[in-house]
Order: structure tokens, then sequence, then C-alpha cells
């Protein structure tokens, strides 16, 4: 039976629909890379006194069903996590800490575990504030660096930009943030 060009059109135009309404559904559910991690700086002294040395944590909350690829990676191929940063006149940044990832198995990498955080995960910054260092509001740019993958899917890396807000004070310091810094 043939069908009229009226009806055929029609059949079209629902298919369409549905597949661009799935199309939409599906895209829904993938999650932009910049969304799956929330990062925040903090300092361990607000203020931080001239001379004294301090570090910033940078707090990654990674969304539940996701992972990031921890700082050292199970396959040469993986994207590791990467913090990087740009230091202001008057500190001196050490070499960011990164903590070890967990192992989980995935589906798609067989037998081999993959070395990954989830959840929430901090890395630290040694920072020295110099006896010369300028008073009042400084700012450490820094730019956090991930590829986000699920079960299903791995987004596209992304870089994040990042700003550390440092007080400094001619006086003393005062310890900020004790949930993150366990010992100053």
């Amino acid at each position: 039976m043939k069908r009229p060009p009226a009806a055929a059109g029609a059949i079209a135009r629902a298919l369409f629909a549905v597949g661009l309404t799935f199309a939409f559904a599906l895209s829904a559910q993938i999650p932009s890379a910049r969304d799956v991690v929330k990062p925040a700086a903090f300092a361990s002294f607000e203020p931080v006194a001239r001379g004294k040395q301090m570090e910033i944590a940078v707090v990654m909350k990674i969304r539940s069903g996701y992972h990031v690829n921890a700082r050292e990676t199970t396959f040469d191929y993986l994207i590791p996590t990467d913090l990087k940063t740009d230091v202001p006149p008057g500190f001196k940044l050490g070499e960011v800490s990164y903590p070890k990832g967990t192992l989980h198995k995935f589906n798609f990498t067989k037998d081999k575990p993959l070395n990954v955080y989830t959840d929430t995960v901090v890395l630290r910054l040694p920072v020295a504030v110099e006896a010369g260092a300028p008073l009042g509001e400084a700012h450490i740019a820094m730019k956090l660096h991930y590829q986000a993958c699920s079960t299903d899917v791995c987004l596209p890396p992304v870089t994040l930009p990042l700003d550390a807000v440092i007080h400094v004070s001619a006086k003393e310091s005062s310890p900020s943030h004790a949930e993150l810094f366990l010992k100053q």
C-alpha cells in the first residue's frame, strides 16, 4: 500500500521530533565538564604575617557518579589532575602536594583498576610570604586542569581558573580553616 505524500511527511516529522527529543534528553544527562568539579581555594591564615609560611588548600568537590584521574595516572595516555599557579611579587610557592588516588575498576578498563579521585579531594600548595610582601590583599591565580569521566563517558579535558585571596599583615597571623589545616 502506497502512502500519500502528506502521510509520509507527517511520519518523517514525527520521527525527527522523537529523535530530537531523545538527543536532547541524552545531552541533558551529560553535564558540562566544568560542572562536574567545583573547586575552591582556602588560605591557612587570615590574615598572614610577612615572613610566615602558610598553605593554600584547593578543595575539589567531584560530582557523584564521576571521577577524575589522579595526579599519578595508571596509564601514560590518561590526563592527570594538574594545578598551575602564577606567583605575585612577595611570595614564593612550593611544589603542589597531590593526594594519592584510589584504585577503581571500570567496565572499560578490563582487569586494570584506574588511579582516580572521587568525592572530595584536597590539593595543597605551600606558600612563603616574604618579609617585603606588599601589605593588604594579594591574589594567587591558579588553573586547575582535569578530565572528568563517569562509567559511561569521558568528558573533554577542562581548565578552570581559581583565585586564592591572601591578606598580608604586618602583625601576627591568625589560623583559618582548621578543618583543612591540621597543624601550622
